[in-house]
């Protein structure tokens, strides 16, 4: 073939090549527009291969290394329940109770039997009218208020009787209550929740964490190809979950929580805590007590149990100004202080853990327990629960 017919016919192929490049942009296109008018990712995250194909989840899905937990973190909440225990059938003599709380709750480090929802459903528990108190581990990384709350609401939708809420200082922070990337990928979830004017607010301080500002690309196929992606992940991981029983990653070592604390390692300030200090203390206004009596709203008539989670108690250099490496010792003895107030005042069960697990049950953070200080905790709640 010559050089001239070649090209002659190269030409002639444009415009065949042209349509179908048009016509694939307008099909895609057009498959964009739909998706966004249906925005159908909800109704798809509802879909799940556990249940059926894979055992459920005792816990939520997370993780920082997905290829040796067979988890991944997303921010899907229904593609998250959707995995999990708790969207079983519930059986007529079910007392269904839902544990939310940070990472300590969720079990960093412990399988889930040792989990604080492990321990206590081991203890074959009764409720006051007789049926077996069934409980459902809810908690997830990072300590926000906010972040318990968009789980709380979730699983308001599974036919809970009660829930119990752990919590600690940091889920109290300013700073904390949008931080989280589940709160800041759902913000239509979180503006329902919280109001306006609480969003406002956090949004307001200096260098606030802000809510995802969504646009039209967002809510199209492409823009959504993440989530779709991570359901698809989650789906395949559940079948390595099913043979393996790993969710998390297990270290051989781990650093241990620090037990010496020097000025240096706080900007100068063995007091300080996020943007206080001891010249300038904390009062209610400063904590997000607003957030904490608007989710005991959300419940509803299901009962909310309040808990002051175990920390660790440190007795090394340094100790006698901070607790551990999260908490000068002024700071959180205000707060369990403003903490207890709040409870009464506004008639909530509470119950004050804060010291009631030896310091050598700690593992690599101020709130994270070995599997015999779970035990134990989860043998303090029981009592409290059935007494």
């Amino acid at each position: 073939m010559t050089s001239w017919n070649w090209l002659t016919q190269t030409q002639a192929r444009w415009p065949f090549v042209l349509r179908v490049l048009l016509k694939t942009g307008l099909l895609l296109a057009a498959f964009n527009l739909i998706y966004a008018a249906l925005q159908p990712l909800p109704a798809i995250g509802q879909l799940s291969i556990y249940g059926w194909l894979a055992p459920y989840r005792p816990r939520l899905p997370y993780a920082d290394r997905p290829e040796l937990a067979y988890s991944l973190s997303l921010n899907s909440l229904e593609t998250m329940f959707a995995s999990h225990a708790i969207r079983a059938p519930k059986a007529t003599d079910e007392y269904r109770v839902a544990l939310i709380g940070d990472s300590s709750t969720w079990g960093v480090l412990l399988r889930p039997e040792e989990t604080y929802a492990g321990v206590l459903n081991t203890l074959d528990l009764s409720s006051p009218d007789g049926r077996r108190m069934v409980f459902y581990n809810l908690g997830y990384p990072q300590q926000s208020l906010a972040k318990d709350g968009l789980i709380l609401q979730e699983a308001l939708h599974y036919g809970l009787d009660e829930v119990l809420w752990l919590v600690t200082l940091e889920a109290f922070a300013p700073h904390a209550q949008l931080d989280p990337l589940i709160v800041r990928q759902n913000p239509a979830r979180a503006r329902a929740l919280l109001g306006d004017e609480l969003v406002a607010h956090y949004e307001s301080l200096p260098d606030g964490p802000i809510l995802h500002r969504s646009t039209f690309w967002d809510e199209t196929l492409f823009g959504q190809r993440r989530a779709l992606a991570d359901w698809w992940r989650l789906q395949w991981y559940g079948l390595a979950w099913a043979s393996t029983g790993l969710d998390q990653h297990y270290p051989v070592s781990y650093p241990l929580r620090s037990n010496d604390f020097s000025p240096q390692d706080f900007d100068g300030d063995l007091t300080s805590w996020q943007n206080y200090n001891a010249e300038r203390p904390l009062t209610a206004d400063d904590l997000a007590f607003g957030v904490l009596t608007r989710l005991s709203q959300v419940a509803g008539s299901v009962p909310l149990r309040l808990v002051n989670e175990p920390i660790f108690i440190a007795d090394g250099q340094g100790s006698e100004t901070r607790y551990n490496f999260w908490y000068p010792r002024w700071a959180y003895d205000l707060y369990r202080e403003l903490l207890s107030d709040h409870a009464q005042a506004y008639n909530w069960a509470y119950l004050d853990l804060w010291d009631a697990i030896a310091p050598d049950e700690f593992t690599d953070s101020p709130v994270h327990l070995t599997p015999r200080g779970a035990q134990q905790t989860g043998k303090a709640l029981a009592a409290w629960l059935t007494r």
